[in-house]
């Protein structure tokens, strides 16, 4: 005997239901993939740099296809590696990030700063409350110990850009690197990145007329033979902004994890920030009146264990070639 056209219709619409469900949360989650990209941003007749940026891993312990993805990627032999942060994902995940990290980052320069998850652990939470509002600020004390994930970090030799600077020399263009702390839970401090941006970059020739004397003059202060790199976890428009004051050429984020569940023909959702869900994931450009600047937002590679599930948004990396315009 045959359905009635509602119960068909039913028993199609949730046996689809059932087919997405399976397919976010068992299948696409760990279909690790690459995403490369070209930016036309280095001085005249400079050999390309190729950076590899890493983000939101939210790793656990248990996560071992994860681990010897990213371990895979030593394969690509980068020129300069970039953290964004939320590389913690369960409060005994450090080991195993070291190790996933280790064929990465040693022996080749790398940059990182901090995000929300690099202080506090996973909290279960209503997953459908991340589509419709930011989960901005903790009102609970930090319950990782941050400062062993620091320490684990520069030991493998990466650069602490957490609200400060550095500067590296890279197949023979100097990348002056300015980062902030994660804005998503307040710990972003420009004046003090500006000031250790001054501190660093003080002997560097100044492009296009002036000393950095204020937040107006960052820009013009960087060197006209060099790239500017800003980095941040959360893109958040304010942090954005001071990065683009500051000079920045190139920023890189994360946070958003491209929205996590996009639709197709439509995107992302939500981008958990005040950036424009459009720009939740890879690169566009970010502008004011006076300056632009390449921004590559990462989708990362992880997910609150709390939250395991993607849709239409693969776990990423992002390899960024940058080349002489």
């Amino acid at each position: 005997m045959a359905l009635h056209p509602a119960r068909s219709t039913a028993a199609v619409l949730g046996a689809a239901a059932v087919g997405v469900l399976t397919w976010s949360t068992l299948i696409e989650r760990r279909l690790f993939t690459l995403r490369r990209y070209t930016l036309p941003v280095l001085p005249e007749s400079r050999t390309p740099v190729r950076v590899l940026q890493l983000s939101d891993l939210h790793l656990a312990p248990w996560q071992a296809q994860k681990v010897d993805w990213v371990r895979s990627l030593a394969e690509l032999r980068p020129d300069l590696v970039v953290l964004t942060g939320d590389l913690m994902g369960h409060r005994e995940a450090l080991p195993a990030l070291l190790h996933a990290l280790r064929p990465v980052v040693e022996g080749t320069p790398t940059v990182f700063v901090h995000g929300s998850n690099d202080y506090y652990g996973p909290l279960f939470k209503n997953p459908l409350k991340y589509l419709v509002e930011s989960s901005r600020r903790s009102t609970r004390t930090p319950d990782l110990d941050n400062a062993a994930i620091t320490r684990g970090l520069t030991n493998l030799g990466a650069i602490d850009l957490n609200n400060s600077a550095a500067q590296l020399t890279i197949r023979g263009t100097r990348f002056e690197c300015i980062g902030l702390n994660d804005p998503h839970i307040g710990y972003d401090d420009a004046d003090r990145m500006r000031a250790a941006a001054a501190r660093t970059f003080s002997e560097a020739p100044a492009k296009a007329g002036g000393a950095m004397d204020g937040a107006a003059d960052d820009a013009a202060a960087a060197d006209a033979a060099s790239v500017r790199l800003g980095v941040v976890h959360a893109p958040y428009q304010e942090a954005l902004g001071a990065l683009l004051t500051a000079g920045s050429d190139v920023m890189l984020a994360g946070h958003t994890h491209g929205g996590q569940v996009r639709v197709p023909g439509v995107g992302a959702l939500t981008a958990n920030c005040d950036l424009p869900t459009e720009q939740a994931r890879g690169l566009s450009v970010w502008f004011d009146a006076h300056r632009a600047a390449f921004l590559n937002v990462s989708a990362g590679l992880g997910n609150s264990i709390y939250a395991p599930v993607r849709f239409a948004c693969r776990p990423e990396a992002s390899l960024l070639t940058l080349e002489s315009a």
